[in-house]
């Protein structure tokens, strides 16, 4: 019992004394390349990393209702986002279950054997005598044991600090689904309400169609015009009608999409036609260019990058000794009345290393493995990085340039209105040609639609931008 209770502390002491000759390359974030301002938005400056942000709803910048109700059914019902959170869930599973390996394991083990032979034996061991002159006997077992591995070369750490990167990155990318859909969801919704306008429009467009039709009928019925003026007249009318069709199915199709992101059957869902509020949020010119660092793209590049770093330290312990404890004390016994005396019990302490000796270069070929996967992990995120300063920059511009074009657009629009205007009185007064009357009509119904299309695209892109940036440019701190 003496030699029991001296190994104790010889073994805690030997774990302690190496518990610090963990192997692997220390962490430390890749560098990136460093902007210090947006070349499309002056006056924007740096600041913090801000990857931890409460990121909050940003679709409620545009005001509109319907797409507050819609954007919170996403994180509840998109079976996208259900699938990241279930990957998350398994990340930090994995987490607990790496994190189990560094404390001790018990068992509890337990056994009956009955056992006999062919032949009488006199030897003194309880038993009972059968028929043929054999004698059979009972033996009963009933131990515990438990077995540790010292994280003497921080194997065992790193794959805890391994697989919590991954579990980050899990998060990240529950973080990037739910941004996906969520901008995904306000695309396709504005893209509605754009059509909605444009169905508005058409339908204005018609009615004036319809009337330069019935003015070109009379005309002809009284033989100041030939037919062709009707004809003319009527093929621009059908069209507008077919246009006005093509419409239709359009939106069927996008909100069949829209149903599917809120996690509905298309058949269930729909969406009425509602006044289009095309509201864009003006960017702060103080958002800092760091901001972008929140991205959840970026932060689960950067986390996987610690998980590949942390691989390279489990494979460079391979190359040195594993060493274990474990310890056992049971009981056992012929009859299950002697099974706790005193003269039933055993117990054993056990020590062991292996190191391997040879293996033909295996574990330095995976120690050069872990180490290129690390490379590529690293070039990954820098690429992600770059790809967002490009993201931001060429929505930055697209946001400057579009509402320079809608202005632009509205002008040519009140130009073209009153050039359709005056045409038709002319023609009316029999100045000019029914030629004439249907090129400007459809000069002005294509400058209305270009109108209304930069104003969608405007409220498209700032969505894009709120998605480069990671979910809109709030600074305030989480909780």
């Amino acid at each position: 019992m003496r030699s029991r209770f001296t190994l104790y502390p010889i073994a805690a002491a030997l774990a302690v004394l190496l518990g610090g000759c963990a192997v692997g390359p220390t962490y430390q974030r890749p560098l990136t390349p460093e902007v210090s301002s947006y070349r499309e938005a002056e006056g924007w400056v740096p600041a913090a990393p801000a990857d931890a942000l409460e990121r909050g709803p940003w679709w409620s910048l545009f005001g509109d209702p319907v797409l507050d109700q819609l954007a919170a059914r996403v994180e509840v019902s998109n079976q996208n986002v259900a699938a990241a959170v279930a990957a998350y869930a398994q990340a930090r599973a994995l987490v607990r279950e790496q994190r189990a390996s560094i404390f001790p394991a018990v068992t509890l083990g337990s056994g009956a054997t009955r056992s006999g032979s062919d032949s009488s034996n006199s030897s003194g061991s309880t038993g009972t005598t059968n028929t043929s002159g054999g004698r059979t006997g009972n033996n009963y077992q009933l131990s515990i044991g438990g077995s540790w591995e010292p994280d003497v070369w921080g194997r065992l750490g790193r794959a805890v600090d391994g697989a919590s990167a991954g579990a980050q990155a899990s998060a990240a990318d529950l973080a990037s689904a739910k941004l996906s859909a969520q901008g995904e969801l306000a695309i396709n919704y504005f893209s509605l309400r754009q059509l909605d306008a444009q169905k508005g429009l058409l339908e204005d467009t018609l009615a004036g169609y319809r009337r330069a039709l019935e003015i070109a009928q009379n005309r002809y019925n009284a033989g100041i015009v030939g037919k062709t003026d009707v004809l003319q007249a009527q093929t621009q009318l059908a069209n507008a009608q077919a246009d006005d069709a093509g419409l239709l199915r359009q939106r069927a199709q996008l909100e069949h999409a829209i149903a599917v992101l809120v996690g509905e059957a298309p058949g269930n869902f729909s969406l009425a036609r509602a006044a289009w509020k095309p509201s864009v949020p003006e960017v702060p010119v103080g958002v800092p260019s760091t901001l972008l660092q929140r991205r959840p793209d970026i932060a689960a590049a950067e986390r996987r990058v610690a998980a590949a770093n942390e691989q390279i330290g489990i494979a460079k312990s391979a190359y040195y000794p594993k060493l274990s404890l474990s310890a056992s004390y049971g009981l056992g016994a012929s009859r299950v009345a002697d099974l706790f005396s005193a003269s039933s019990m055993a117990w054993s302490l056990g020590l062991s290393a292996a190191q391997v000796l040879f293996n033909a270069g295996a574990t330095g070929a995976r120690v050069e493995g872990s180490e290129a996967a690390h490379a590529q992990t690293v070039a990954r995120y820098r690429q992600t990085v770059l790809a967002a300063f490009q993201d931001v920059e060429d929505q930055l511009a697209a946001t400057r340039v579009l509402l320079t074009q809608q202005e632009l657009r509205r002008q040519a629009s009140a130009s073209a209105d009153q050039v359709e205007q005056q045409v038709l009185n002319r023609y009316r007064s029999g100045q000019v040609g029914y030629t004439e009357v249907i090129a400007a009509q459809a000069t002005a119904l294509s400058a209305r639609r270009a109108l209304v299309q930069a104003m969608a695209d405007r409220q498209t892109t700032a969505v894009a931008l709120i998605q480069s940036l990671g979910g809109g440019w709030q600074a305030e701190p989480s909780p």
